[in-house]
């Protein structure tokens, strides 16, 4: 597991919502049993009520998905899916959106 990598999400009571899970915990804290998640929706379930800074659009698979933020949640290992790839060149916005989500800025 590994930071800023997209997973699959493995639940079945979730998944049609939020067919995909962000991983943003740092990987210094691999040996917890819990992951740091933001799940993705798809975008168009919006209809352009997207805050640019707190829900940046990732895309996947040719489709548009935003990061909820506002939803981050702790989830055990064991819940995440296959992965899918790898957004750490999107770093910076990803921590942006967490960082609004906390102190506004």
């Amino acid at each position: 597991m590994s930071q800023f990598m997209v997973y699959r999400n493995a639940n079945p009571n979730s998944s049609k919502a939020y067919p995909y899970l962000l991983d943003v915990q740092s990987n210094l804290l691999e040996s917890l049993d819990t992951r740091l998640v933001i799940p993705l929706s798809p975008k168009s379930l919006f209809h352009d009520k997207e805050i640019d800074r707190l829900t940046p659009t990732l895309q996947i698979e040719g489709k548009d998905y935003m990061l909820l933020t506002p939803q981050m949640a702790s989830i055990h290992k064991k819940q995440l899916g296959s992965p899918v790839l790898d957004y750490s060149n999107m770093r910076h916005q990803i921590l942006a959106s967490i960082d609004f989500l906390i102190t506004g800025f």
